[in-house]
């Protein structure tokens, strides 16, 4: 009896005491654990004005002097001299980040040969020299004297002799070379084209098998300097345009990544491939020069003028060659010879990373993402770019140690090495972290270039981040005037009309792979933004800033003649600062289903309109893909219903994350790794490249090109393969939206 009554008061005296407890916190809230208020915190709108207000001019100038102090191509000297930068900001004891380190990789690249020179001549029937290419460009400053400057190249151009009369092939496109070969014969001869038109590396892709056995490439004064081409007053140093020595280096191959290590991090015990496989680089020399030279090559051709949309700046005719020269040139009877030593090498090339732990949310991450490597000094490609992020991590690294804020999820930053090889450090860093990234990445911003010039924003993303640019850019200045956001400067240059918003600001898709945003866009399915500030394009036919890729891009032309003052590199600090702190302290994530839903129908109305007709005569039918798209918008609408109907603050933490999960999974529902196998990592459907030129599904507009070029029943099939593909993705994607069963 004595035990029992023990246990009953032992028994009673827990009661009482958890009956206490839980009146103690249900009376006084005060007491509750303090991650109950973290869970339910929003964004803190003072604090991004904080922020804005902290991003300083100067800083970013001071940045960009001391990246682009020497030049710093992949794996050089200079790019490590940079990496070293990113650690000490970083890893400063006021101002860095939680955590830096940097990400070694083994990667496969391609250099001219220092002690061998690559050169282009004009030689006689005797093979003496009658015309030397320039091998080095022009100097104009002591910073395109520097030793390290590196001779023009074409990265991933074979080595090799080739020597043939010269001919003209345009942009080097499959029909400029189809055209050409009505008019002549093309076996052994070398053409030159114009930068456009193609990819650098299919000018000569494109080429081979017509029998071309060299390929030169220059950039016209037409498409790039408004047609100035004299350096006395017109081009720089007088000016932004592109001086007449200027060359753009480039990478020639085709596909993203290291090249011998495809789907595979390139570690160095991974395997590789045979350099023999890799597909999609030139089968034949391919050698950049400037227009300088191309002008006396073209002006001395032979043979019939080119048709009117191949002419260029040059004040003289066009021709296609004779092939080769005229009668009545110097170089009569002579031959083009290119000799290429550049040679393959696999080095260490390194990501910086850096992160701000989440307090809440640790395991969703926001990346924010510039490449570091350039071909020369790159001071708007790529430290523009480094230049803002570094005054980014400068202002929320120093809010960090001083108490200020910490994020609701983490961010992680990467300063991606290679980039101009062929976006290699960010997709290998996709490779090696697949699994965490696909499962736990909320969006990927992109700041590469991040001015131009400094007429307005230029945006591209996924249209679910739509909302949060347009809200982010609403809240800043655009540069040098305190009276006009940034969205409606963006609005005035560039707009279209919507169903639902009206007249609003342009926002570009990241179709292709021009920068960092690829791997996690095509291959992992992320939401991403690419931004920068650019040019008016009604005052300039420029298809980008004239000293790209050139030894011109340097902190005298940055500050000088894209952005003095620095002001439009504040404005996108500001912006994309603004986008990033709200992905990552948003208790909802800003996502809007509704204007991906408008996107997917003006993607059907066009194929509708282009292709139906032909399709039910080929007894295809577009019923499916108009009831996924329908899908999609009922879904999005239901949920984007309940999510205003709903008070999140008051919500359990578990139907948050259910809902901020079905947002930032969305885009992984478009993804089908079996849809494009000739087209490496691209598996989003909607957002895959596409050569068809029409606003609408890429696979669908690809293979009804195809298709309608050749009439044949089985690609009329792949025709109706495209189309259930995307509508059952569309589909798909719409059932993530609905209420989980």
């Amino acid at each position: 009896m004595i035990i029992k009554a023990v246990i009953g008061v032992l028994c009673a005296a827990v009661v009482l005491a958890i009956g206490i407890v839980i009146g103690h916190f249900g009376i006084n809230n005060s007491s509750a654990p303090s991650w109950l208020n973290d869970v339910a915190k929003d964004v803190d709108e003072s604090l991004i004005e904080k922020f804005l207000a902290e991003v300083d001019t100067i800083h970013i100038q001071e940045n960009l002097r001391e990246l682009t102090d020497v030049p710093h191509m992949a794996t050089t000297p200079g790019d490590e001299k940079t990496v070293q930068t990113m650690l000490r900001r970083w890893q400063d004891a006021d101002t860095g980040l939680d955590d830096a380190w940097r990400e070694e990789y083994n990667v496969y690249l391609s250099f001219p040969d220092a002690n061998n020179p690559n050169k282009v001549t004009v030689v006689d029937a005797a093979n003496a020299v009658q015309h030397s290419i320039r091998e080095r460009e022009k100097a104009y400053t002591s910073d395109q004297d520097d030793p390290e400057v590196v001779q023009p190249y074409a990265a991933y151009s074979p080595a090799g002799h080739a020597k043939g009369k010269l001919v003209y092939a345009n942009q080097g496109k499959p029909s400029d070379y189809e055209q050409l070969s009505q008019t002549l014969n093309l076996t052994g001869t070398i053409a030159i084209t114009r930068y456009g038109g193609a990819g650098r590396g299919a000018k000569a892709i494109n080429a081979a098998p017509y029998g071309v056995v060299g390929v030169l490439v220059y950039t016209d004064p037409l498409d790039i300097n408004d047609g100035f081409m004299s350096d006395t007053n017109e081009t720089y140093p007088h000016s932004w345009y592109m001086p007449p020595s200027g060359v753009e280096r480039g990478s020639f191959n085709r596909d993203f990544g290291d090249l011998l290590t495809p789907y595979l991090a390139a570690k160095e015990e991974t395997y590789r491939i045979p350099p023999e496989n890799i597909v999609g680089i030139p089968p034949i020399p391919i050698q950049p020069i400037g227009f300088e030279d191309a002008y006396i090559l073209i002006c001395a051709l032979g043979g019939d003028a080119a048709p009117s949309e191949w002419q260029g700046a040059f004040n003289c005719t066009y021709n296609y060659g004779g092939p080769g020269f005229k009668p009545t040139s110097e170089f009569n009877n002579s031959d083009v010879k290119m000799d290429i030593y550049n040679k393959e090498v696999i080095k260490n090339s390194a990501n910086v990373m850096g992160v701000i732990r989440g307090s809440v949310e640790p395991d969703r991450y926001v990346i924010y993402g510039n490449h570091r490597d350039s071909w020369v000094h790159g001071a708007i490609d790529p430290s523009s770019g480094t230049s803002v992020m570094l005054e980014i991590t400068r202002v929320l690294g120093w809010m960090v140690k001083q108490g200020i804020w910490r994020p609701r999820r983490s961010i992680i930053f990467g300063s991606w090495g290679a980039e101009e090889f062929g976006l290699i450090g960010s997709a290998e860093y996709t490779e090696q972290y697949f699994a965490k990234l696909s499962e736990r990445t909320i969006a990927y911003i992109n700041v590469d270039i991040a001015v131009f010039a400094n007429a307005t924003l230029r945006a591209s993303a996924m249209p679910s981040l739509q909302n949060v640019i347009f809200k982010a850019s609403k809240e800043v200045n655009a540069p040098g005037e305190s009276s006009t956001s940034v969205y409606e400067a963006w609005k005035l240059h560039s707009n279209r009309t919507s169903p639902t918003h009206g007249v609003i600001p342009r926002l570009g898709y990241l179709t292709g792979a021009g920068s960092d945003y690829a791997a996690f866009v095509h291959y992992l399915g992320i939401s991403s933004i690419d931004m920068s500030y650019t040019y008016d394009r009604s005052k300039t036919n420029a298809r980008i800033y004239p000293a790209y890729h050139t030894a011109y891009d340097t902190f005298d032309y940055a500050s000088k003649y894209i952005d003095p003052g620095f002001v439009s590199h504040q404005a996108v600090a500001r912006t994309a600062g603004n986008i990033l702190i709200r992905l990552a302290d948003s208790l909802l994530l800003p996502f809007n289903c509704s204007d991906y839903a408008e996107i997917l129908e003006d993607y059907l109305n066009t194929a509708v309109t282009l292709y139906q007709q032909q399709l039910e005569a080929h007894k295809i039918s577009t019923e499916p893909l108009k009831r996924a798209v329908a899908m999609f918008r009922t879904n999005a609408q239901q949920l984007e219903k309940m999510i205003h109907n709903s008070d999140l603050a008051n919500e359990t933490p578990l139907k948050v994350r259910r809902i901020n999960d079905q947002l930032m999974l969305l885009d992984r529902a478009f993804l089908d790794p079996l849809a494009f196998p000739d087209k490496y990592a691209f598996r989003h459907v909607i957002w895959t490249s596409s050569s068809a030129g029409k606003a609408t599904f890429p696979g669908l507009a690809d293979a009804f090109a195809q298709a309608e070029s050749s009439g044949l029943d089985s690609d009329w099939d792949k025709v109706h393969y495209h189309l259930s593909v995307v509508s059952q993705a569309i589909e798909g994607a719409a059932s993530t939206l609905a209420d989980v069963i």
